[in-house]
């Protein structure tokens, strides 16, 4: 089994920065796929970005495209995700998962976090 942890969350300034961190435990996560995801109050769970096994793919949402920048060390079974020109649409709890099977289909991710809080003020 995987436990997928996240941190960094908070509450910032639109035009702010934050970075989140995904800690794996229980198994390395070096071949999976790592994505984070986002949940609003009254909205479903959304997609925000990916990042391959090889580090030499990434996926992003639309709506973070430019501004967000997900990575991952390997070596420390952990996924970070740099959010840069935060803006209030941008509040939600975001969740990591981890997709063993490596593609980036959303049924896929197979484990998920509890989530952190990132909350943005305008």
């Amino acid at each position: 089994q995987v436990q997928l942890v996240e941190s960094g969350g908070g509450l910032v300034q639109a035009g702010g920065s934050l970075r989140l961190s995904c800690a794996a435990s229980g198994r390395t996560v070096s071949r999976y796929t790592m994505g984070w995801f986002r949940q609003a109050p009254g909205k479903e769970r959304q997609f925000v970005a990916a990042i391959n096994w090889s580090i030499r793919s990434t996926y992003y949402a639309d709506s973070v495209k430019g501004r967000f920048t997900i990575s991952r060390d390997n070596a420390k079974n952990t996924v970070y995700l740099q959010m840069n020109s935060l803006k209030p649409e941008d509040t939600a709890v975001y969740y990591c998962a981890g997709n063993p099977l490596g593609s980036y289909y959303i049924p896929d991710y197979d484990y998920w976090g509890q989530g952190t809080q990132v909350t943005v003020s305008s």
